[in-house]
């Protein structure tokens, strides 16, 4: 089940990431939709989850942006294993624990891009501002995948307990 649910969010993610581009590009504020994916799919089933998802949706998004290959793939692994170590340590249930990890990391992963971009001698700096506007859309991201992924499953199920009840009633 973890090997499917990491794949299916790095598809989702990706997906949704690529749909949403054409309507960022150009613009200062952008949401990085394949990063929130990683980090919840770190929380949800751990460190080697985390991982996985990270290289995946890193190389991926590396492939489809033209970018440099290597660089998100590299610091999206780094960035889910160490929220997938966090999540281990710590039991996070309530949602503002989870939107300070994705804040926190979401900085972590900008700082670490910049400075490998700027190792490798491509396109260097770090505008604060921007990783200020990225990290509050990937927290408000992500506090909406946690708090859909926590109820749709119980109100699918009080749907089905409804439908029974309703046709117990009906037979009687």
């Amino acid at each position: 089940m973890r090997l499917t649910g990491v794949l299916v969010t790095v598809a989702i993610s990706l997906l949704l990431q690529t749909v949403l581009a054409r309507y960022t590009v150009g613009v200062r504020w952008s949401v990085d939709l394949v990063l929130v994916g990683v980090i919840y799919s770190g929380l949800r089933w751990g460190p080697v989850a985390g991982m996985l998802a990270g290289t995946l949706g890193g190389l991926l998004q590396d492939l489809i942006a033209q970018d440099i290959v290597g660089v998100g793939g590299l610091t999206k692994t780094l960035i889910g294993f160490a929220v997938g170590v966090v999540g281990a340590q710590f039991v996070l249930v309530r949602p503002q624990g989870r939107v300070v990890i994705v804040a926190v990391a979401t900085i972590v992963h900008r700082l670490m891009i910049g400075g490998l971009y700027g190792a490798i001698g491509g396109r260097a700096g770090i505008v604060w501002s921007d990783i200020l506007i990225q990290t509050g859309l990937n927290a408000a991201v992500a506090l909406v995948v946690f708090q859909l992924t926590e109820s749709l499953p119980g109100a699918l199920e009080r749907g089905r307990a409804n439908r029974r009840a309703t046709l117990n009633r009906r037979r009687w």
